[in-house]
């Protein structure tokens, strides 16, 4: 990688920068010399072993990156255009670890600040904002991935509180995690959240082996075999499906600014590697269809950093709806996957090793495309906005 001041030399091709408050680019500039000093030295060893860095968690802690954009309980609270600029930054390194930063964040802290009782918030958030505990989020099963509604695992009122049958499928943190935010439905039917700490009897997490993408990541399927716990561990404000979606759409939100770092990563190895390979005695760059290639990446950049940005004013006005979030996440990882498998061919032969980061991003962006909601499943969400016709039924 070249020099922190040039890593991204020529991919703010309308300014961008300009719109950003001065917090906004300190922040970016924080978290980019990080993720250069720190991950990218860390990052090809552990795709190549499938493992996650998990010294990084307690380093991600300090620099305010877990639950950065939620307020109290020592959180960084900045606005959620500077935690956009955070998780770009960590995914031009790799997806897996945006995804640690997005779970423990979106979807364990998020749900708990939001839902949880003044108890709860005390007990779990400091310590997941300093990395000191590691969360995860139980809500795709086996058989019920983008129809959540559908979800089997169930939770029983006991005397003394609640027992949870059922199990998880593709947990991001599951066999590292010290707490988990369980879906589950309830006797009367209704999906209600619960925190499960990990080490009662009857958790248990098996790591799911075998991925060619997000490798670096850890995940997880979660077995819960009559899981006892108080009544206390009930997060008494999430009730209904559309709980557990709130979280989702915080996520999905970190999705669309963090595959720009992917994005950018893969136009500026695939331009410097063009300006340099020979052939037919001149470098590649000079060919036209590189250059339209070239083209192409940098305008869906332009395209995405301008879309994530609006909507993250939209989010910090409280003006923003989940189906803008949608189209974000939607039209940024399909360009990004787009932009990531151009490159590697811009790079031929040599697009398939590691040396090169673009066939991890490709890889990578594989799963982006597919979780927190389907391409086709957001699809439908913005079919449904604009035409006001739902697919699902």
């Amino acid at each position: 990688m070249r020099a922190d001041q040039d890593l991204f030399e020529g991919v703010d091709y309308y300014g961008v920068e300009d719109l950003l408050q001065p917090e906004e680019r300190e922040v970016r500039d924080a978290v980019r010399e990080f993720v250069s000093r720190r991950c990218m030295p860390l990052i090809v060893e552990h795709f190549r072993a499938g493992t996650f860095p998990e010294e990084l968690i307690p380093e991600f802690g300090k620099m305010g990156l877990l639950g950065a954009n939620l307020r109290g309980y020592g959180c960084a609270g900045v606005n959620n255009v500077s935690y956009g600029l955070m998780l770009q930054e960590v995914e031009r390194c790799d997806s897996g670890l945006r995804s640690f930063i997005s779970v423990q964040g979106a979807l364990v802290m998020y749900p708990i600040w939001e839902y949880g009782t003044q108890e709860q918030k005390e007990r779990w958030l400091p310590l997941l904002a300093k990395g000191e505990a590691v969360g995860c989020f139980g809500l795709t099963e086996p058989d019920y991935g983008s129809n959540p509604g559908g979800l089997q695992t169930r939770a029983v009122e006991t005397s003394s509180g609640w027992r949870l049958q059922g199990s998880k499928m593709w947990i991001t943190n599951g066999h590292i995690a010290d707490v988990a935010v369980i879906w589950a439905r309830t006797e009367d039917g209704v999906i209600r959240g619960f925190l499960v700490e990990t080490e009662r009897e009857g958790f248990e997490a098996r790591e799911i082996e075998g991925k060619f993408s997000m490798r670096a990541s850890i995940t997880s399927q979660i077995f819960l075999d009559d899981v006892e716990i108080p009544r206390e561990n009930l997060l008494p404000k999430a009730e209904g499906l559309k709980a557990a979606l709130r979280c989702l759409n915080q996520a999905r939100y970190g999705i669309a600014w963090g595959v720009i770092g992917s994005m950018m990563a893969c136009y500026r190895e695939a331009l410097d590697y063009a300006r340099n390979r020979v052939q037919f005695g001149k470098p590649i760059a000079s060919f036209q269809l590189v250059q339209r290639k070239l083209v192409y990446m940098l305008t869906e950049i332009t395209k995405a950093q301008l879309l994530a940005l609006q909507l993250g004013r939209l989010k910090d006005r409280g003006e923003l709806r989940h189906t803008q979030v949608s189209l974000a996440k939607r039209n940024n990882v399909y360009h990004a996957l787009r932009i990531a498998r151009l490159a590697r061919d811009i790079l031929g032969g040599n697009g398939i090793v590691d040396e090169h980061h673009v066939i991890r991003h490709m890889c990578n962006l594989e799963t982006v495309y597919t979780y927190e909601g389907t391409h086709d499943i957001h699809t439908l969400i913005v079919g449904e906005d604009i035409t006001g016709f739902s697919a699902f039924q």
